[in-house]
């Protein structure tokens, strides 16, 4: 992922850190065409997995949903009615087609399908910072940096989960193995892995009439004989010539570009346009709901990992308007509509679907009606892949303040994950300074929840 921050700062957090708009590197006029071989990584190039794990694996892609900010658990999918008015917050309970289970009046969509998948309510950790608790969850490494003093990605050490299953799964397809949308994930970076399995981002919105991903349009004036011209200069440039630190990662950013323009599967995976109204509806027109469409269209073209970044969960103050109106419907009737959809399309058994934030919310509402960070509990949705669903795995407390039961750490959600989609967590890869690094450091499977 190559990015130059320009323009005014947008989707502000409470940090005073916001994200940057990026130009990307691929079909600009400078860069056109050029290329090289050694493109995306096909499904040869997986390394040795135990062959037992691989065996017994069902999911082989996954949509991460990373709710950024913070979504609150107990106005969502953990609520708690027989707490004081200052716990529970502003809304009501109701039931869901799991007996005994509630959620909160504004998780409809998802309260009719509990059957379809699994809510861990004991998640915990003590990391309380955005850029810091992203980079602790998409990585499974404690940050050594102050929080908000970052860009984007922050990982430029430890490769981050999509950036480890791009490399131990490959690509599956005509499109790229790991995609962010619809802009970077923080820590979504690949670290020593190199660049070769950095995210392609897509930096558009495609509830948007206009979207259209501009890395895949050809650069207007060239025939296909200039462009063959420009690849076999380079090609006579390069031979021979040694390729490391930032021209080894640009070659490859330009080779990832160059095979996506040339790719009439991967131009056809990206034109949502193409889905009948109805479809596109049922997720919901909103950015949320139609990264959700986008996500599915990438995993049915063989995309492995799909992160999907939806941020304003940050709700310090006046939270409830926000959340009834902007935050919880939309990311309710999107997670609903693609569960549904991977279903009716044979999809879900071999697509595991993560829907979490970095952290929690306070118990207790501020004085300003909002809510603040809280990491040591937090609600992680789990769906498709393998997951054993209708359940709910762990119990908070009365004020969804800490686990009661069934604590599940950061590292073990990742080896869940991995696990999930058959990939040796355990496995090792060196360190800029050649030292063994697993996949995932410690953490179990979370019990009862593969199937």
């Amino acid at each position: 992922m190559f990015e130059i921050p320009y323009g005014p700062y947008a989707n502000r957090r409470c940090d005073g850190i916001s994200r940057r708009h990026m130009f990307r590197v691929g079909s600009t006029g400078l860069f056109g065409a050029l290329s090289l071989p050694q493109l995306l990584r096909a499904n040869d190039a997986v390394p040795g997995l135990e062959a037992s794990i691989r065996t017994r694996a069902k999911a082989t892609s996954c949509i991460f949903i990373f709710l950024e900010g913070g979504p609150p658990q107990q106005d969502m999918w953990d609520p708690k009615p027989e707490a004081p008015a200052e716990i529970r917050g502003a809304f009501q309970t109701i039931a869901t087609k799991t007996p005994g289970v509630f959620f909160s009046e504004h998780c409809r969509k998802s309260a009719e399908i509990t059957d379809k998948f699994t809510v861990v309510r004991s998640h915990s950790h003590t990391d309380n910072g955005h850029s810091t608790g992203y980079y602790y969850l998409m990585t499974g490494h404690k940050p050594t940096f102050p929080d908000g003093e970052h860009p984007i990605p922050t990982n430029t050490v430890f490769p981050s989960l999509g950036s480890y299953v791009s490399k131990e799964l490959g690509s599956n397809g005509k499109v790229p193995a790991y995609v962010n949308l619809p802009h970077p994930m923080s820590a979504g970076g690949s670290g020593f892995l190199g660049a070769e399995f950095s995210p392609f981002v897509i930096e558009a919105d495609p509830s948007e009439p206009d979207f259209e991903v501009k890395d895949l349009g050809r650069v207007e004036g060239l025939s296909d004989s200039r462009v063959a011209l420009r690849q076999r200069l380079l090609s006579g440039l390069e031979q021979g010539r040694q390729r490391i630190g930032r021209a080894a990662a640009m070659s490859t950013y330009y080779a990832k570009a160059n095979t996506l323009m040339n790719s009439p599967e991967a131009r056809r995976a990206f034109q949502i346009q193409a889905e009948p109204a109805s479809v596109r509806e049922n997720y919901g027109m909103t950015q949320i709901g139609q990264c959700a469409l986008l996500a599915r269209r990438m995993v049915e073209a063989g995309c492995r990992f799909v992160g999907l970044d939806a941020p304003g969960w940050d709700v310090h103050f006046n939270c409830f308007p926000s959340l009834a109106n902007d935050l919880i419907p939309p990311a309710d009737r999107a997670f609903a509509a693609l569960i549904n959809d991977l279903e009716e399309r044979g999809l879900l058994d071999s697509t595991l679907v993560v829907m979490m934030g970095e952290m929690g919310r306070t118990p207790r509402v501020n004085a300003q009606a909002g809510r603040d960070h809280w990491s040591m509990a937090q609600s992680i949705i789990f769906a498709g892949g393998g997951v054993k669903p209708g359940q709910i795995i762990g119990a908070t407390d009365a004020q969804a303040a800490a686990p009661l039961s069934d604590p599940v750490s950061v590292a073990d959600v990742l080896r869940t994950i991995h696990t999930l989609l058959g990939i040796d967590s355990t496995k090792e890869y060196p360190d800029p300074l050649g030292r063994p690094v697993p996949i995932v450091n410690g953490g179990n499977v979370i019990p009862g929840l593969i199937a």
